[in-house]
């Protein structure tokens, strides 16, 4: 059973910060629900308010950014890209600024309905020059978001999860290195974010009834590395499914359609994530369960995928959960 740790960014960032001086943090008037307010009172000298205008925040940040600092911007995801996307662009992106965008409340890890939901943050980050992107899975992942990002020569942005989490992990994160966590020869299942603590749910139970499964779980995004991914994808008999907190389009499903069309491979590609749809308010298991992007969606994709029944079961699904708390931990507050 996995070990819950309790807000893991707000430790990893106060360490990162102390030991970098020329690390600034950023908050655009969400600095208790980025898990920042600690650090603010703390160590004022390297904490700026911007206040809630976003827009302000990118161009300021580019500024810092040319002066020689690394400036790390906190706030919700959806608040990254949606309102300063013109900021972001040109004083961020465009000139290769050093800042680091820490991302909140990726996907539906929030109940606060669209407004607050970054469905499709990667798909925009994606198509943007010069933008790395990173994503957490864990605890461990998170602890290791600031030393990751700031190894980056340019922007990075991240999509970080907060509050309280599992560590799946025992390595931190290397960017451009996704993790292989089972080499079966059958089924191949891409993950990222939360949707791996379902797939590796879903393997347990795979294997159970004799479905091979290799499973990959990418925190870095952007840049990627397609020749060591096509060589995973040519292991395996059978097709590739992805799984995502994310619309399906323009994330990591597409990543994969992208690298299979471009290296012509014949083989069955299935993408779960939001379909064309913005998610409503709810926990996150009661969305994840209602969008198709929990372990039983995945084990149904791969019956759909294979063409066969396997009989796999909610029941079945529960007694191979990687903990017993998650699901049943509260649902994330503004």
């Amino acid at each position: 059973m996995a070990e819950m740790v309790s807000r893991p960014y707000e430790r990893a960032f106060e360490k990162h910060a102390l030991a970098n001086p020329d690390v600034l943090c950023l908050s655009a008037d969400l600095t208790s629900s980025c898990e920042i307010d600690k650090f603010r009172d703390d160590h004022p000298d390297q904490f700026l308010s911007l206040g809630m205008a976003e827009q302000n925040m990118m161009s300021f940040a580019g500024g810092l950014g040319l002066a020689g600092y690394r400036p790390f911007i906190h706030t919700f995801g959806v608040f990254t890209y949606r309102r300063p996307y013109d900021q972001l662009m040109a004083s961020i992106a465009y000139p290769r600024r050093k800042v680091r965008i820490m991302g909140f409340l990726p996907g539906i890890t929030t109940p606060g309905g669209m407004t607050h939901q970054a469905i499709e943050d990667i798909s925009v980050m994606r198509s943007m020059p010069n933008m790395t992107i990173l994503e957490t899975g864990d605890a461990t992942e998170v602890e290791s978001i600031c030393e990751a990002a700031d190894s980056i020569d340019g922007p990075v942005y991240c999509r970080v999860l907060r509050g309280s989490m599992p560590r799946l992990f025992d390595t931190p994160i290397v960017v451009g290195q996704m993790r292989e966590l089972s080499l079966g020869s059958d089924i191949l299942i891409v993950t990222a974010g939360i949707s791996t603590e379902e797939a590796m749910r879903a393997t347990k139970a795979l294997e159970g009834v004799g479905v091979s499964v290799r499973h990959l779980h990418l925190n870095t995004i952007k840049p990627f590395d397609a020749a060591a991914m096509l060589d995973h994808i040519n292991s395996v008999k059978g097709g590739v499914i992805t799984l995502e907190n994310h619309v399906t389009e323009g994330g990591i499903g597409s990543l994969m359609a992208e690298i299979m069309a471009d290296n012509g491979v014949g083989k069955k590609l299935k993408r779960l994530g939001l379909n064309d749809t913005y998610a409503h308010g709810g926990s996150r298991a009661y969305l994840m369960r209602y969008y198709g992007l929990d372990a039983l969606a995945l084990t149904q994709g791969i019956e759909d995928l294979m063409g066969e029944r396997l009989g796999i079961t909610e029941k079945d699904l529960a007694e191979a959960r990687v903990d017993a708390v998650h699901s049943l931990a509260k649902a994330e507050g503004l």
